[in-house]
């Protein structure tokens, strides 16, 4: 079988996988637009261009890079900040598009993959479960066909209740049908529940009439490409649009690159992080040149991929071509299709980030708990971007903390061996008479030296007889400027204390600033481990 950048141009399972995923995309697409609040051609058109692109330049097979709920709703947060009318935001979001891409281009080239890693797992698990909520909570209304309006989450679920005298019966049974029989076929491997359930509410609206019985259809859905062209906008619009991009490309690598390494972990493949980075680049390009949306790894689409036995990468290709194909095909007929079920397929999408089980099992644990808890309440009471803003804030800060404050350990020899251990540990651990041993649970930098000298100073001053203190510094592979002075000054207390410091467990580089930094007696009083410390400070030879 011939073979192009090393996935077969024909495989069986992979156009079967593509025909499936491209009836998920449809419908997700043009309710993502709906998101956004832009047209429904430009959700589908960035499905196919970022599908084709990334099949060229990545290396997930299971990806399937189109819009996402998370991005349309962060889009549609910043359009709603950037001031102009309709066509200048639709021209914004194109170029929001391209700089995304743009930024993606210039992480992968300078090999900035782990940018990711400022955005933690709490923060993330956080972030999804209050954008899942303001998502399906702003679906409803379309859903049960009775539009409200709300400054935040809590008046527009007010809004939400006083309106159920007007909600469309009609619309709310189809809704819920179309949702149940979303959620019964999510439990079916291989089949395209979200198809199916598309076919079936076009073929309802034909019997039923569904749009005389007050139903909202989707409409015509006109796709004509365009050339990108600039906006008519001010410099105050196109700087907050920079300003907002940056958190739109750091949450959408974030999950696309969660998904693709979920994946690739359960089968065992292997991808590059900045390679994928550049994929994402061109495909967001590539989108924008066809004034799309902004494109990721979505989670559902690519456990749909998995679910329906994709092989290679080609399957994202043959999804953009059926995702063509069934608009050109069937636009009359995807035309005809309620409202309600979109909302339906948005909501179905979405259920996975309601379960509060990771976040659950961080209180277990004793750690993130509140972050994520911030990063959800963020979003639900800020906004998708101040709130994204907010958890990135409060994860940071959480880590700061952690550093600025660390746990200093006080060791002991652990039984008659080499080892030595936290003394409130391990009550098995004696403590060397004379000696005091430290280790600093964080790694030395200028936001904590201060704290932790300070105060090993003062525990050791309060010592009875003490001669000597053991350092470990095994947790900092280097120190800053900052560092180094409090290390020289504690250096300095100690000796004029008349005691005397060793160092342990030092590393190269921390070792070389010192003996630039001119610290006396240094290969005198560096030692390999805490037991070679503790003999050097007693005068025997080392083990």
């Amino acid at each position: 079988m011939a073979k192009l950048n090393g996935w077969p141009v024909l495989n069986r399972a992979d156009v079967l996988a593509g025909i499936s995923v491209a009836g998920l995309m449809l419908p997700e697409a043009v309710a993502y637009a709906g998101i956004a609040g832009l047209p429904p051609h430009r959700a589908i058109l960035a499905g196919i261009a970022g599908c084709l692109v990334y099949a060229i330049f990545g290396r997930s097979r299971f990806a399937i890079v189109s819009p996402t709920s998370s991005s349309a709703a962060i889009l549609a947060a910043t359009l709603a900040i950037v001031p102009g009318d309709a066509t200048v935001k639709a021209g914004l979001a194109t170029i929001a598009v391209a700089l995304a891409g743009v930024l993606f281009l210039i992480a992968g080239a300078l090999r900035l993959g782990g940018i990711t890693g400022f955005i933690s797992r709490p923060v993330l698990r956080g972030f999804a479960l209050g954008l899942a909520i303001t998502i399906i909570l702003h679906q409803l209304p379309i859903l049960v066909g009775a539009p409200v309006q709300g400054s935040n989450i809590l008046t527009y679920a007010a809004a939400l209740l006083a309106a159920i005298p007007h909600w469309n019966p009609v619309s709310v049974a189809i809704g819920v049908v179309a949702l149940m029989a979303l959620l019964l076929l999510k439990r079916l491997p291989g089949i395209p529940g979200a198809f199916l359930v598309l076919a079936a509410g076009i073929l309802a609206s034909v019997v039923f009439d569904l749009e005389n019985h007050g139903v909202k259809l989707v409409g015509a859905i006109e796709i004509l490409p365009q050339w990108p062209s600039l906006p008519d906008a001010g410099w105050a619009a196109y700087s907050r649009l920079a300003q907002f991009t940056v958190p739109l490309v750091l949450i959408l690598f974030a999950e696309s690159w969660g998904t693709m390494r979920a994946l690739a972990l359960r089968y065992g493949d292997t991808l590059e992080v900045n390679r994928e980075l550049g994929a994402l680049g061109f495909a967001n390009i590539a989108s924008a040149v066809v004034q799309g949306m902004p494109v990721g790894a979505g989670f559902s689409a690519g456990f749909a991929s998995e679910a329906a036995g994709a092989k290679t990468r080609a399957t994202a290709a043959f999804a953009a071509i059926g995702l063509a194909i069934l608009i050109a095909c069937a636009g009359p007929l995807v035309a005809r299709l309620p409202e309600p079920v979109l909302a339906a397929v948005v909501i179905a999408a979405l259920t996975h980030a309601l379960d509060p089980g990771p976040i659950l099992r961080l209180r277990r644990l004793h750690r993130d708990f509140y972050v994520a808890l911030g990063a959800t309440a963020g979003v639900l009471f800020f906004g998708v971007l101040n709130g994204m803003l907010l958890a990135i804030a409060l994860s940071l800060a959480a880590m700061m903390h952690r550093l600025a404050s660390p746990y200093i350990a006080r060791l002991g020899r652990f039984g008659a061996g080499h080892d030595f251990v936290d003394v409130s540990r391990h009550s098995e651990a004696s403590e060397i008479p004379g000696i005091l041993i430290w280790r600093p649970g964080e790694t030395l930098f200028f936001g904590n030296a201060d704290t932790i000298f300070g105060e090993i100073l003062s525990r050791s001053r309060a010592e009875a007889g003490l001669r000597a203190v053991v350092l470990s510094l095994e947790e900092s592979s280097d120190l800053d400027s900052t560092a180094l002075d409090a290390l020289m000054e504690f250096d300095g207390a100690m000796r004029a204390a008349g005691i005397r410091l060793q160092f342990a467990r030092v590393h190269d580089r921390a070792r070389d600033l010192m003996a630039t930094a001119g610290v006396p007696d240094l290969d005198s009083r560096c030692s390999f481990s805490v037991d070679d410390a503790v003999a050097a400070v007693e005068g025997r030879p080392a083990a």
